[in-house]
């Protein structure tokens, strides 16, 4: 369905380590019409219209904030740890070998308020549960997450779903 859109995404071979396939979406965002193209169809994805979109460090910054413009609506960062100033609330997640942190700020979210949550790519799904559960702390209802890329083999979609979070992707790498 978005085989023009997986055709400006480069795979590059054995980085960061031998064995992985490493999706670049830095080509699909070197071609305006290309990009112009997903953020149209992330948008055309979204269910009713959330207040929020919530963009995940860093290349969700770049997806969430031309959505948000897109549908008119704010945006929230959720960012690595110690990146943001003042009052911030996080949760912390465990990576392969140890943990991280996302964080947001602590007055970003009003309870109640619908929050499409961003990112580029979705793997194992860690870091975007993290950020639901971050954004569900605050009382804001995720019901949504948008990703332009899927790696379905390593279950984070799956994950997100079971968590109540109906999730979109315009394409898929399967098998890497």
């Amino acid at each position: 369905m978005n085989d023009d859109l997986k055709a400006l995404i480069r795979t590059i071979p054995d980085y960061p380590k031998p064995g992985i396939q490493f999706r670049d979406i830095t080509t699909l965002l070197l071609d305006g019409p290309g990009f112009v193209a997903t953020i149209d169809r992330l948008a055309a994805a979204v269910g009713p219209t959330p207040d929020l979109i919530a963009g995940i460090e860093a290349r969700g910054f770049i997806f969430g904030a031309a959505l948000a413009h897109r549908l008119g609506c704010g945006l929230v960062l959720l960012r690595k740890k110690n990146k943001l100033p003042g009052v911030v609330t996080g949760v912390n997640y465990a990576l392969e070998y140890g943990q991280d942190r996302i964080e947001m700020h602590a007055d970003a979210v009003a309870p109640g308020q619908k929050v499409a949550l961003v990112d580029d790519l979705i793997a194992t799904g860690g870091t975007a549960l993290a950020g639901v559960e971050l954004l569900r702390s605050a009382a804001a209802e995720v019901t949504q997450a948008l990703f332009v890329i899927d790696l379905p083999d390593l279950g984070g979609a799956a994950r997100l779903a079971a968590a109540g979070v109906a999730v979109q992707a315009l394409v898929e790498f399967e098998g890497d």
